[in-house]
């Protein structure tokens, strides 16, 4: 039998210039005494994290600041954060200020700060033990200060396991933030490679949402099977489309301007638009094929990025198969395809299968990502590599409109060792 059920869920929102200058209400109108605020160096150079921690201790909370979140959190990294989270509790929120990093770091914290048990016991399988939280978590407030990863709409922390090369997630409906503060502000001080790179990573939440395999066409569930992924559905369909006509207005204009203040707001709209479309509908190739990419990376650092360690930050990682992994996907769903990009570039003309590889390349290309794979430092000899780290993302292969086995990730890896 095939399904004839969707689900959506989404936080509570609070959007607009000026919006994180009310954290300390918020938290307040919930009764909180104590809170944790998770960030990372980087963010807190900005000094929004101490700001915010000023306005909400004016509030009468109590605030401890853990300031040591990694940029591309990893199993380490998370141990970690929960460690000091253990240490320094009870608390009665957290709160999380900065891009997907520090907010997945929260999610983590909240996560084994209320539950037993250690970080890979949640993991997902194959890669971890795939529990699922028993106890209620503490309310979660996410203040994004990147404009990419949409991680205050969703359900999933993602993160690298070191000893197995592969980047994951942890992914239950109980990690999702109970309100997402978005001010459009905090993203201003956003280098130009960090704006495109995640940018890239709104782009593809929005087109995998908009063109995974239809909620309909997937199994019968259960009403204890159903999972935040959901399939492409009416509601994440609509969140995909209006994200991606942000993205077509304002993407380039935020990357070579980063204080076109109306850039900002239109980014931060798709940002979370298209997480509300992929929290419920899902992702699919460009993801689970990036998740090795970011995972076994050997000496590549970007520029507007940590120095400190190699790294291929996700958005980009997501986007440097894009173009190949749309290709392949296009005879599931031709329509769809060619309507995504349209909606990007109005003037495109040839609905085939080159369409909507062609406009996101030329994307990447006008905002200086890498041309490929090689770029990052792959090659040939590879290939196998990041096909065993793709198949391991079932939860996300399952997603995709198009079945795609190892041959067919092989060619997708391949054929994005260069895009142009």
């Amino acid at each position: 039998m095939s399904e004839t059920v969707f689900t959506y869920a989404a936080p509570a929102l609070k959007m607009g210039r000026g919006a994180s200058s009310e954290v300390g209400h918020d938290l307040r109108s919930w009764g909180v005494g104590r809170v944790l605020l998770v960030t990372d160096p980087g963010v807190a150079a900005t000094g929004h994290p101490a700001r915010i921690a000023d306005e909400v201790t004016a509030h009468g909370i109590e605030v401890v600041v853990y300031d040591e979140a990694r940029v591309e959190p990893t199993d380490v990294s998370l141990a970690h954060a929960v460690a000091f989270g253990r240490e320094h509790g009870p608390f009665d929120a957290v709160l999380a200020v900065g891009g997907g990093s520090a907010i997945d770091t929260g999610k983590a914290v909240n996560l084994l700060t209320t539950n037993p048990g250690e970080l890979m016991d949640y993991v997902n399988a194959p890669v971890g033990g795939g529990r699922a939280p028993t106890a209620a978590l503490l309310p979660l407030l996410a203040v994004p200060t990147t404009t990419g990863t949409g991680s205050e709409s969703t359900t999933v922390c993602v993160l690298d396991v070191l000893d197995q090369h592969v980047k994951t997630g942890i992914s239950h409906t109980a990690l999702r933030p109970t309100l997402a503060v978005v001010d459009p502000d905090l993203a201003i001080s956003q280098p130009a490679m960090v704006t495109a790179a995640s940018g890239m990573d709104i782009l593809c939440h929005a087109l995998e949402s908009l063109t995974a395999r239809w909620y309909a066409d997937l199994p019968a569930k259960r009403p204890e099977e159903r999972v935040p992924y959901c399939g492409a559905n009416p509601v994440a369909e609509m969140w995909a489309e209006k994200s991606l006509s942000l993205l077509a207005g304002s993407f380039r204009r935020a990357v070579a301007h980063g204080d076109d203040t109306v850039a900002r707001e239109q980014m931060s709209m798709a940002a979370t638009f298209a997480g509300l479309g992929f929290g419920n509908a899902g992702v699919h190739l460009p993801h689970a094929c990036a998740y090795p990419i970011a995972g076994r990376v050997r000496d590549y650092t970007p520029p507007d990025y940590p120095g400190d360690h190699p790294m291929v930050p996700h958005g980009m990682a997501v986007a440097l198969t894009a173009p190949e992994a749309f290709r392949f996907t296009f005879p599931a769903d031709p329509d769809r395809h060619v309507r995504a990009a349209r909606l990007l570039d109005p003037d495109v003309v040839d609905p085939g299968p080159d369409t909507l590889p062609t406009v996101v390349a030329s994307l990447m290309r006008d905002i200086g990502l890498p041309s490929g794979l090689a770029e990052v430092g792959y090659g040939a000899g590879d290939v196998d590599d990041l096909v065993e780290g793709a198949l391991k993302q079932q939860r996300l292969l399952a997603t995709a409109p198009r079945e795609a086995a190892a041959d067919d990730l092989a060619g997708i890896v391949r054929g994005s060792l260069e895009n142009w």
